[in-house]
């Protein structure tokens, strides 16, 4: 709400948080985004230094946040599942998916347990050649400088170098199919 000064309309500042304003802040927060434990914090930790803190003690964020892992309202490994795949879909490799993790504040061991086999690191690399009309999905031959941009591309985006190049020189879409097929045979996929 705002309130006028004459002149033009002045944000009124906000009320200082207590304890139980922090933990709604931190539900309401939980119950709308799929967050991890160090998102969390993060959030609180902004919102204290916003508004301030009307408390006698220090406001124990780590406590809080410990609480909502404890009540299972935050899941870290959850959240890693759900944005591996959400990133693997949209055609990004693991070096992307890990990097993404990793600024989540997802730790080491649970970025391993749901990093991409090699079925779904091949499949991401041909979603992404698919959307960029890449590859075996170009529409004409592509001459080698402007192939060098797409190893370039490709890697940015956190494939490894020898899934880049098998796409690239693949010869189309059937070759493409097998190549991933092959995969299913390694990671046991059905």
């Amino acid at each position: 709400m705002a309130y006028s000064d004459g002149k033009r309309s002045v944000p009124r500042p906000k009320k200082p948080l207590t304890r139980q304003s922090l933990e709604d802040l931190a539900l309401s927060y939980a119950a709308r985004y799929a967050t991890s434990a160090a998102k969390l914090e993060r959030y609180l930790a902004r919102k204290l230094f916003e508004r301030g803190w009307e408390g006698e003690e220090e406001a124990d964020l780590p406590a809080l946040v410990a609480r909502f892992v404890e009540k299972r309202y935050v899941d870290d490994e959850a959240y890693a599942r759900a944005r591996s795949s959400d990133l693997l879909r949209r055609g990004y490799g693991g070096r992307r998916v890990r990097q993404s993790l990793g600024q989540a504040g997802i730790g080491e061991a649970v970025a391993q347990r749901v990093a991409p086999g090699e079925y779904a690191a091949r499949e991401a690399v041909l979603q992404m050649a698919r959307k960029r009309r890449l590859g075996p999905y170009a529409v004409e031959p592509v001459p080698p400088e402007k192939r060098e941009k797409q190893i370039a591309a490709m890697l940015r985006a956190g494939h490894r170098f020898d899934h880049v190049r098998a796409v690239l020189y693949l010869a189309g879409e059937d070759a493409a199919e097998e190549w991933l097929f092959e995969a299913r045979d390694d990671d046991g996929v059905a």
